[in-house]
């Protein structure tokens, strides 16, 4: 399933000054933490968007509130297996973290997101390919060696092994699991 989120869906929700805006679409995995997910990165098109645009002038003087994405957290089963994964796989680096409680790691995956993962995690999460984390990278073919020496399994979206689904608007795409089964989607979209 595909949740589709437009600027109008949802006009009761959101100031004036916010819904005046171009309409924007999104189109992400939905699940239990895609919606939030969705709601976040609609949110933060919304703000940039804001900025982006000519201060109007007038009387007023805009209280509209500014939201971006912050952070999305993980829980993990084995804390050091999720931290290599992240860290030589996909290759993010680490940041510090507040609590120093060897409980946490917390990732960098752009200027102002971070990934946080959190140790804990008794059983699988659901296997559910449609709520999924997604990356982009501008080497592919290097990722795809990569993950071919490693011996680690990718699939294109219908399933078939080691294959890369190509878009209609030509990105190429693979999906992978993380060590505690959470979708993790690459793409070239860089």
């Amino acid at each position: 399933m595909v949740l589709v989120v437009r600027t109008t869906d949802l006009l009761a929700s959101f100031p004036a000054e916010i819904l005046q805006m171009k309409p924007i679409k999104i189109t992400i995995a939905a699940g239990r933490f895609g919606m939030l997910i969705a709601l976040c990165c609609w949110l933060s098109l919304a703000a940039q968007s804001q900025n982006s645009r000519p201060a109007k002038k007038s009387a007023k003087t805009s209280t509209s509130m500014k939201i971006r994405i912050n952070h999305i957290a993980l829980y993990v089963t084995n804390l050091a297996t999720s931290t290599a994964f992240y860290q030589e796989v996909i290759g993010l680096d680490t940041i510090p973290e507040p609590f120093h409680d060897g409980r946490h790691t917390w990732f960098s995956v752009s200027e102002n997101a971070h990934l946080h993962l959190i140790s804990g995690r008794a059983n699988p999460p659901e296997a559910e390919k449609n709520t999924h984390l997604c990356f982009s990278t501008g080497k592919m073919d290097e990722l795809l060696e990569k993950l071919k020496a490693k011996g680690i399994h990718f699939e294109d979206w219908p399933g078939k092994a080691l294959t890369v689904t190509k878009r209609v608007d030509g990105i190429r795409q693979i999906y992978l699991k993380d060590p505690d089964g959470y979708w993790i989607e690459i793409n070239d979209d860089f």
